[in-house]
């Protein structure tokens, strides 16, 4: 228990370390695009700027999540505040689809009367936030793997990274071309990429907040795992979900044979599970058969789940 916590402390202390550096380089540089958007005219610099804000309060976001997930549990909320962490990531999902939409909208305006704008400094300026969001990718680099709160304050960056990319591009297009349509053109492309990284951070959120099976671990093989276990005659009730990135839940009813040890058959299921699915926080209730009860059973793996019915 006290390994755990103490995991999760480290972990918890890391992240908020991440995100404090990332949030600082995002904030400064943030005014310094604004200054370059006014000096030289582009409303690509502007917009760009606008998605560095959005990833300011997103970032603030994440690390008020970390923060309030670091808590200990108390005896109203016995899993602490984890889940914070991916109400965080859920809602910078959604936020980035929003603010999507908002690119889509600006390019249309801006293929209709594209703007004439000093394309030299505007890729210098555009270049030096491409830089910071690469260096601020970087710092978050591995941890967005395995968090979802990281992976959406990644995206958010990254994101604003694709923005400068087009907003570099679209300077070249202006200073090489003339073509001052192409700050649109590349926003278009810029706001689909974000959708569909977006998209399946609100996937992966939404399925942790509804409790489902993690995306990693097939539940028939969990539940074949536990059947192959000598002494264990069936298996039922048998649920495993999310609490918060990097930490599943197993509960199982387990029936077995009267002649079996519990704590030796405990002990068997829990290496074993642990080993083959990563899963460490497991409640599993040993059972005889004579003690089974089919009205009390809420779910089996590979079938159907249906609330018990008591008359």
């Amino acid at each position: 228990m006290n390994s755990n916590h103490d995991h999760r402390h480290h972990t918890s202390s890391n992240s908020w370390r991440r995100l404090t550096v990332v949030l600082v380089l995002t904030a400064l540089y943030m005014v310094a695009e604004v200054a370059g958007a006014w000096w030289t005219g582009s409303l690509a610099l502007l917009a760009d700027a606008g998605h560095m804000f959005t990833d300011v309060a997103a970032l603030i976001l994440a690390l008020s999540a970390v923060w309030f997930g670091a808590r200990p549990a108390n005896s109203k909320k016995t899993f602490g505040y984890y889940r914070l962490e991916i109400i965080a990531a859920l809602v910078n999902g959604v936020t980035l689809v929003v603010m999507s939409l908002l690119i889509f909208y600006g390019a249309y305006e801006r293929w209709i009367e594209p703007p004439v704008v000093r394309s030299g400094p505007m890729i210098m300026v555009a270049a030096g936030g491409l830089l910071v969001n690469l260096i601020c990718a970087w710092i978050l680099h591995g941890r967005h793997e395995i968090d979802l709160n990281i992976r959406g304050a990644w995206m958010h960056v990254m994101g604003d990274a694709l923005g400068s990319v087009a907003a570099i591009m679209a300077g070249a297009c202006m200073a090489l071309f003339g073509w001052y349509q192409a700050d649109a053109a590349f926003s278009v492309v810029i706001g689909l990429l974000i959708i569909w990284g977006s998209i399946r951070l609100i996937r992966e959120s939404t399925n942790v907040l509804l409790e489902g099976t993690p995306a990693h671990i097939n539940l028939a093989a969990v539940e074949d795992a536990i059947l192959d276990t000598n002494g264990v005659s069936n298996v039922h009730d048998l649920h495993v979900w999310t609490i918060t990135s990097g930490r599943d839940a197993l509960s199982a009813h387990v029936i077995h044979a009267d002649s079996i040890s519990q704590p030796d058959l405990l002990r068997e299921l829990r290496t074993k599970l642990h080993d083959r699915f990563g899963v460490d926080h497991l409640t599993i209730q040993m059972e005889t058969p004579d003690f089974e009860d089919e009205t009390f059973h809420f779910c089996h793996a590979g079938t159907a789940c249906f609330r018990s019915q008591r008359s």
